[in-house]
């Protein structure tokens, strides 16, 4: 029976206090999320379950808080780092299989727990690339070969849904490396031994190197090893003691130093493979480095081009998922929208007053001519003589106005800036509509990581130089201009999407939500940019130089800034994009993002409220 009269609050103090427990952590706290679920510190984020609580959610985000307790109490970081690879697939797969080897000390000792896990990798696996794939190649190798580890160690098949995928890849894994992924087995409850063997796993795959320290793998790894150590000759023994005294306190010197930042490092560890576990396949699903180079000027002949545009797609927010899923996301972006509805509906309901101030009707008195004006009959009363006074409405200057909104929908933005992104959208297109300005609102992203069928087209066609953009770009359309925001407003959750954020390529999105603003028939069009950096796309900067989408970004805003008739705004979050647009603003807090898009869009309106009537401009001529 709930005791706070809300079952979904009750639920989460159970998810809280069972974490406590579990991680042997009292401060652990837990919070809901529609985003993926992810910890930092001793703050826990799970997907939240429908209010009826259905089982399945609930064993679901049971095993999200199982699967954080446990890394919080089992997993030592300082430890993890020493032998861990360079970013790439191979940082993956070892983040993966370190993932494996702490779920599977909860899954032998808790059997409760056991069942928990095995609904939360069930739907971790449902949204991972690994079910799309058909071909040996497609298979993502970090999600495989954690779910064959998980195996080994707790006799776990994979999930279904993973099952053809995962056996794709088995015979080559199992025969390159099987005898090292056995010997995880006797391991788990050692994390130094356990990461050596990892290494010895990603060197059988040629993934990485040997580990770079083997002295103490022959007392753990298999007697295939231990016949490879040769005795040292005695002359060598006081300078290799020397060096194993030095390495140690090397070790040591970094291990004090993760300890010192302990919770830190665990944060962004846990967020890390909680994102490699979610995202697309190895580093494709990571957060994508922006370059943000220092401002140059274009060279004379630069000219930018696309490869091919046959796989480009134009797309409404309705097409790319069911409508039960729309209805689904649209809830988790309610969610998210609760505790800021009140500041940001303030700010709303701020640029509200201030247009329909603007666009109400004002009067000139006191006139020779016009509409007789009874407000001063009485001054012809008390004074005969005095001549009769006349108003005459004045034309208002506030022109029929459309406003695009255009939303970064890049890899980088997942996570709190999407989300508010999203709510801003939501919240200024109510807004505007009250006030009978219309609202355009778009995102761009790519249809896939690095490349595509463009990619694959250029391959095919034997590599030639300089292809120009090299990716399937993605354009869509959550609310048109004439459509009424509540037939829209489902749309807006597609950005709560797993999967949906990609990379971006900026200079084709402005062009392209320019040349739907320029058809429309209202007087004034602005343009209204959120974004969080420089465009990037590792197809296309691996094939060209380095800011060949930079240098296109700033023709297309150039061009637009001095020739267009269209109003060009920019927001950035997190990164500076004043050294882009002449009229930007950048803010280092996503939840800044609803004040600064009222206030930009109000002292837009209060220029236009400056200027001189028309009534006034026929009179001057």
């Amino acid at each position: 029976m709930s005791t706070s009269g809300n079952p979904l609050e009750d639920f989460r103090l159970a998810l809280t206090a069972t974490m406590r427990a579990l991680g042997q952590d009292a401060a652990f706290d837990v919070a809901y999320t529609s985003d993926k679920p992810s910890s930092t510190g001793t703050h826990a984020r799970v997907l939240q379950p429908q209010r009826t609580l259905p089982d399945a959610q609930v064993q679901e985000a049971r095993g999200w808080c199982d699967t954080l307790a446990l890394r919080k109490r089992f997993h030592n970081e300082a430890l993890h780092t020493l032998q861990q690879p360079a970013s790439g697939l191979a940082r993956d797969v070892y983040n993966a299989v370190e993932q494996a080897r702490i779920e599977a000390i909860g899954t032998r000792s808790m059997a409760g727990v056991a069942t928990n896990l095995a609904a939360m990798t069930e739907a971790r696996c449902r949204i991972d690339p690994i079910t799309r794939a058909r071909a040996k190649d497609e298979v993502p190798l970090a999600t495989a070969i954690g779910l064959l580890v998980r195996e080994q160690l707790t006799a776990e098949k994979p999930p279904q849904v993973a099952a053809a995928a995962v056996d794709l890849v088995r015979r080559w894994i199992e025969t390159d490396a099987g005898v090292h992924m056995q010997a995880l087995k006797g391991a788990v409850d050692d994390q130094a031994a356990f990461a050596r063997l990892t290494r010895h796993i990603l060197a059988d795959l040629a993934l990485a190197d040997e580990p770079a320290d083997d002295s103490d793998d022959s007392k753990d790894d298999t007697d295939e090893e231990r016949e490879d150590d040769t005795p040292k000759d005695e002359g060598g023994d006081d300078e290799d003691s020397g060096n194993e005294a030095s390495d140690d306190q090397d070790q040591n010197t970094r291990q004090e130093e993760s300890e010192t930042s302990d919770e830190t490092s665990t944060d962004m560890e846990s967020d890390e493979v909680m994102e490699s576990e979610l995202g697309e396949d190895g580093t494709e699903g990571r957060t994508p480095f922006r370059p943000n180079s220092p401002l140059s000027d274009l060279p004379p002949g630069f000219d930018y081009n696309a490869y091919t545009t046959d796989h480009d797609e134009v797309v409404s927010a309705a097409d790319l998922c069911d409508d039960d899923e729309l209805t689904r996301l649209r809830a988790y972006l309610d969610q998210q929208l609760l505790h800021l509805q009140g500041a940001v509906t303030k700010l709303a309901n701020r640029l509200q007053r201030r247009l329909m101030a603007q666009q109400n009707r004002a009067w000139e008195f006191d006139l020779e001519e016009g509409v007789l004006d009874p407000a001063r009959l009485s001054r012809i009363i008390t004074e005969p003589s005095h001549a009769l006074s006349y108003k005459m409405e004045q034309e208002t200057e506030f022109r029929d106005t459309v406003v695009t909104l255009l939303i970064d929908n890049s890899g980088s933005m997942r996570g709190r800036p999407i989300s508010i992104a999203a709510i801003c959208g939501d919240i200024l297109a109510r807004t505007l509509e009250r006030c009978n300005v219309k609202v355009e609102i778009l995102g761009f992203t790519t249809r896939a990581w690095k490349g595509g069928q463009s990619r694959e087209k250029w391959l095919g066609s034997g590599r030639p130089a300089k292809p120009g953009r090299l990716n399937d770009l993605r354009h869509i359309i959550y609310k048109t201009a004439d459509a009424p925001w509540r037939r829209a407003r489902k749309n807006l959750g597609l950005m709560m999407r797993e999967g949906l954020l990609k990379e971006n390529i900026d200079g084709e999105a402005l062009l392209w939500a320019h040349s739907r603003l320029v058809a429309r028939p209202e007087d004034r069009r602005i343009l209204m940019v959120i974004s969080d950096g420089a465009p990037v796309d590792d197809s296309t900067l691996s094939v060209n130089s380095g800011t060949y989408l930079e240098r296109h970004l700033r023709q297309v805003i150039g061009w637009i800034e001095t020739r267009s008739p269209v109003e060009l705004i920019a927001i950035g979050i997190g990164h500076d994009v004043t050294r882009y647009y002449k009229r930007a603003v950048t803010i280092m807090d996503a939840e800044q993002l609803g004040g600064v898009m009222t206030e930009q869009l109000a002292k837009l309106f209060e220029d236009t409220a400056r200027l001189p009537h028309r009534a006034q401009k026929k009179r001057a001529a």
